[in-house]
This record gives C-alpha cells, structure tokens and sequence, in this order.
C-alpha cells in the first residue's frame, strides 16, 4: 500500500468531518442575507490553510466576496500548480423539496447530502487535504498556490480585476480545478471542454397596478400571458433557439468527432430512469450526449408574476418576470449572444407592454488541449488510481474563470472533476459520494508527481 493511501486510511475520517463542518456554513453568495455566512466560510478556509503550514496565506479583499489565497513555494525552479476553487454555494431553494436541511450535512449511505457538497466545497477541500498527504509523506514535488474564491455561482464579476492586478502573485505553469465531474467512477473522464454562459432577467410591464381580473380581463394585456407566448416564441418545434443570429458563430463538429463522442459510455434509458421522464427532448437532429456538451441552448431559470399564495386572488397583474440563462459554445461570445437576446426579445413585445432585459453575467466557453504535459499528467495519475485510462469529454456547464486564466495569466486549465452528473448540483439533495471524496484525495498528489516529473 502507498504512503499516499496509509495516510488516507488513517485520517479519512477526520478529513470527512472537517468538511462537514465547513458545509454547515450557508454561504449562498446571491443572497445578502447570507453575507455573514459567505465571509465566515473564507475565514473556515483561511484558518485550514494555516493550520496545514501553507505559506502567504490571506484573505483577499475584492469589491464583493473575498479570495482565499495560500501558497507553498519549494523551488522556484521546479513546476507551479495553481489550484482554483470557490467556496460559495448555490441557494438552496426550494428547502421543502430537500429529504433533510440544506446546510445540516447527512451522511447516507456512503454519500454526503448538503449544499456545496460535491459544487463545490468537496472538491475544493479535495485538494487542501491532498496537499496535507503530500506534505505529511514528504512528497510534495513541486510549488504549489490555492485560490478559492466566493463569486463563482453569481458570475466571477471581480475575479477579472483580481487577475489583472496580480500577475506576479499568481504565476504558474498550469491552472488545477476541480469543479466537474467525471462519466462515472467505473467509466473515468476529464473535462476537455466547457460551455459559455448569458444570464438576464426578463421583465414585462402592463398596467401601472395589479387590477381586478373580472374588471379588465379581456381588455388589458396580462404581463404573465404575454410573458409567456414571448417565452414560448424562442424555441421553434423543432427545439431549435428562433434568435436571429444566435448559430452564427457555432462551431459544426465533424462526422468522425460526432462518432468520437456516440462511443462515450451512456444508457439512455439508465438517464431516463435517472430522472423519472419518460422521454428526453432537445434540439432535433443531436443526440443526448451532444445537446449537453456541443450544442448551445437556452432555458427559463424561473418565472413569476402575479398571486401565488394560498387560495385564490382574482387579479391580472402588472409585472411578470423570468431569469433566463443560454449555454454557449466554442466561438460564440457571450457579450454578443445577450445584445442579440436584448434586441430580438424587445422586438417580440406588443405596443400593450414594457419590456426590460437585465443582463447578469457570462462566461466565455472553452476547449482545453488534450495533447499538453498537465493533460497526459492528470490522465496518467487517474489510470494510477483507477485502473482505467480516463475518457475525454466535453461538459455542458460553465467555469467563466477558465478563459479568464488564459486571457489574463496565459495559462491553461486541466479540469479534473470527480463529481456524478447525479450529484444534484444546483438542485435539491444535492450529494457527493465518499468514494469520489477520497478517490480524489488519493489521485490529485500523483497527479503533482507526474507533472513534475514530465516537465523536466
């Protein structure tokens, strides 16, 4: 057995229960009323990271939500490893549909029930407690620096600044994140690619007050209805997004790159079964696979408008609104796609309404090279572990910081999640198994070992 899996052994459980208690602490960064919370988890952080001997370790402020930041410099001339993370979660509405609280962590049946777990507080403390492995068994090969940050789940908006005003701080070989998932533990995978990402928030006006729906229904345009047949008018029957312009600027993948990716391990009907649907539905000609990773899309986050309380109200309201978020793929710039969403859904409201569009954030999509030393690195420290050569694959979400790191600080990214697509993130019961947990404690120091040995 390695020094790597003894140390494991011993230690798993305490590992565990530190991570417990930092997925107690509601750090909801959308939410203002979880503001304290956001900040007593980055104190969490900074304190592990003390108390793990890393060195330069602060708290970062930035115009929102502080970076976490600690380094452990070995030789300047051996390999720098920059590991990314962030440590804000997802809110956890709507709480009644969660089996137990959000932010009061359940272990059952080998697997961790609470926000945050696997997105992205599991897989960040994945990483601190790899390095104390590392450090404790004397195998710490090369340099390492760790930035978590508290701004990933409302868009990274200060993130940019950060970079930009901390070159020197930051300079590295290669960027570590952690914050994907993998096909499955028996089927291992890396991340080769992510999608863009425009959020806005829709906004339609009709009469300046609520009124009573018997009084002028049928002579005063109702927001919600018109809302509505607005929504309804982005896709055509064929699923495909009706935006003039939006395609433009896809890129088409090849007959054989569409053969690549039908040969990737998945049950259509284990995901049917998965999710209680009877059928998938997307867009027309793509199959499940490519309609997550390579296809760009758009989808309603949430709608409103009008009473929805308790019992019935007769009134046509005033306002409707939706949160409404577009994937985007390689070349298509998420600046652009919003102005195209602006002025073709400005363009669909009728002279008896107002509409006002509120872009939120983006991200930019990318693709990452499956031919450099980090990639061979992180696969060969994964067949280490597992057993198996991991597959490439390309995934649906988004990480806006990666075309970021490579804009501002030239560097690339190797995206080595190890999280389930049924971890439930962004959702209700949100889980990370135990066995992913330790599995990447376990594989991210061989990862750190073949680098630096491959970079000489």
């Amino acid at each position: 057995m390695s020094a790597v899996q003894t140390y494991l052994d011993q230690h798993k459980d305490r590992f565990l229960n530190e991570l417990l208690d930092l997925l107690k602490i509601p750090s909801v960064s959308a939410d203002p009323k979880f503001k304290e919370d956001v900040f007593e988890a980055a104190n969490f952080l900074k304190s592990q990271m003390i108390n793990l001997g890393l060195d330069a370790v602060e708290i970062c402020p930035t115009d929102g939500y502080p970076i976490v930041y600690g380094e452990k410099i070995v030789d300047e001339k051996l390999p720098t490893v920059l590991v990314y993370g962030h440590y804000d979660v997802q809110p956890a509405d709507p709480y009644e549909l969660w089996n137990s609280p959000p932010f009061e962590p359940a272990v059952k049946d080998g697997k961790i029930y609470a926000r945050g777990a696997c997105d992205d507080k599991g897989q960040v403390y994945m990483h601190l407690k790899a390095y104390e492995i590392m450090k404790e068994t004397g195998g710490l090969p090369c340099n390492i620096k760790l930035m978590i940050e508290g701004e990933e789940e409302v868009g990274s908006e200060n993130l940019g600044p950060f970079l930009e005003a901390n070159t020197d701080k930051l300079k590295a070989d290669v960027v570590l994140i952690s914050d994907t998932s993998m096909i499955s533990m028996e089927h291992p995978s890396i991340t080769v690619g992510l999608r863009g990402l425009s959020y806005v928030e829709v906004e339609v006006t009709g009469p300046n007050i609520d009124l009573h729906s018997g009084v002028y229904g049928g002579a005063v345009a109702n927001p919600v209805n018109v809302l509505s047949k607005m929504i309804a008018s982005l896709h055509d029957e064929n699923n495909h997004i009706t935006i003039p312009g939006f395609y433009d600027d896809v890129v088409e993948l090849d007959e054989n790159q569409r053969k690549a990716m039908a040969a990737t391990p998945f049950n259509l009907e284990d995901y049917k079964q998965h999710l209680d649907i009877n059928d998938v539905q997307g867009e027309a000609g793509y199959s499940t696979i490519e309609r997550t990773s390579i296809r760009p899309t758009l989808d309603v986050n949430g709608m409103w408008g009008g009473y929805i309380g308790e019992g019935a109200k007769t009134v046509l309201p005033s306002k409707a609104f939706a949160k409404i978020s577009m994937r985007l793929v390689p070349n298509q710039n998420s600046e652009k796609i919003t102005a195209l969403f602006q002025q073709h859904f400005e363009s669909l409201a009728p002279p008896s309404v107002k509409v006002k569009v509120t872009p939120h954030h983006g991200g930019e999509p990318v693709v990452t090279p499956t031919d450099s030393v980090a990639y061979q690195a992180a696969a060969k420290a994964i067949e280490h572990t597992f057993g198996k050569t991991p597959i490439p694959q390309r995934g649906g979400g988004s990480i806006p910081i990666v075309a970021l790191f490579e804009s501002v600080l030239g560097l690339k990214t190797i995206l080595m999640g190890f999280g389930d697509d049924s971890d439930a993130i962004h959702s209700p019961n949100e889980k990370f198994d135990l066995y992913n947990f330790y599995k990447g404690i376990e594989t991210i120091p061989y990862f750190y070992q073949y680098y630096t040995e491959m970079s000489k």
